[in-house]
């Protein structure tokens, strides 16, 4: 398969996930991370922040967790700014929501967090292109003690009531678990056309579109050769790939085809599964 590069402006769309309680995991999105309720029918709930869907929440009342499988390791909010990010830090504080960590990734500052299901969740804010550090012309990353203290300077002066997320926010990234670096490194950047951007040791690898520091990190942290997670699991159903053109959908999906991968067409777009069966959804 001829090398192919993914159309500079891709953007991610929005991520489904399985949960085992609904109305519990909509107070959550809603009240802690200050997501908007656009529409909750038929036992899915779908969240955006004043534009189009980021999450969609699907119930399933005898999901289970399950550990040591491909899937979600977490999905990244990006906010627009370091305002809106002390903000968030400010919500969970008052909520007394768990906190599972923080970091500044020298691209960006990030805060990490479980939703009651476990399902990981990054809540971030991206340094300007310019400020990116570059080692032999590569952005380079970290992940370095976040400044706790200089992000809430940033709400000095500041009395403003939570208002919920800027309606700028959008789904930055994707993390997820796979069973081999060098098969998803194919699928991912072969496949869907993603340019590899950096790796952290034998272990991850990030890939983006356009330049970005990364639209998609993957990872063998749950075990190298983990199973895909079965259908009855807590966490990722699939998340959204938009290209600009439906000939770049058609394209893509044939690729998947000739590389031996499933492919169902739904009224959205097509829905490829990579070979941990990590669900992608193509659409415009």
């Amino acid at each position: 398969m001829t090398n192919h590069s993914i159309d500079p402006n891709m953007t991610l769309g929005h991520v489904a996930l399985t949960v085992s309680n609904l109305d519990r995991s909509i107070e959550f999105y809603r009240e802690v991370l200050g997501f908007q309720v656009r529409d909750n029918t038929a036992g899915a709930a779908h969240l955006g922040a004043g534009g189009e869907d980021i999450v969609v929440l699907h119930e399933n009342p005898r999901a289970r967790r399950v550990r040591g499988t491909s899937g979600l390791y977490h999905f990244a909010v990006l906010v627009p700014s370091r305002v809106e990010l002390a903000k968030s830090l400010k919500r969970l504080a008052e909520t007394h929501w768990p906190v599972q960590g923080f970091a500044d990734h020298l691209v960006s500052e990030a805060i990490y967090l479980p939703d009651p299901d476990g399902n990981g969740i990054e809540i971030y804010r991206d340094r300007p292109r310019s400020e990116w550090p570059r080692l032999d012309g590569q952005i380079r990353m970290a992940t370095d003690p976040l400044d706790l203290d200089g992000v809430m300077a940033e709400l000095d002066g500041r009395d403003e009531a939570w208002a919920g997320l800027h309606p700028q926010t959008v789904l930055g990234h994707m993390h997820l678990h796979v069973g081999n670096l060098p098969q998803a490194n194919a699928f991912y950047g072969d496949v869907i056309g993603l340019d590899l951007i950096t790796r952290f040791g034998n272990s991850a690898l990030f890939m983006s579109a356009g330049g970005y520091h990364h639209h998609l990190g993957l990872n063998t942290w749950a075990g190298a050769g983990a199973p895909p997670q079965p259908p009855d699991a807590i966490g990722l159903r699939y998340f959204t790939i938009k290209l600009p053109q439906s000939s770049e959908v058609g394209a893509t999906a044939d690729r998947v085809r000739e590389s031996g991968g499933s492919i169902e067409e739904r009224a959205e777009g097509m829905l490829v599964r990579d070979p941990f069966r990590n669900g992608v959804l193509l659409t415009i």
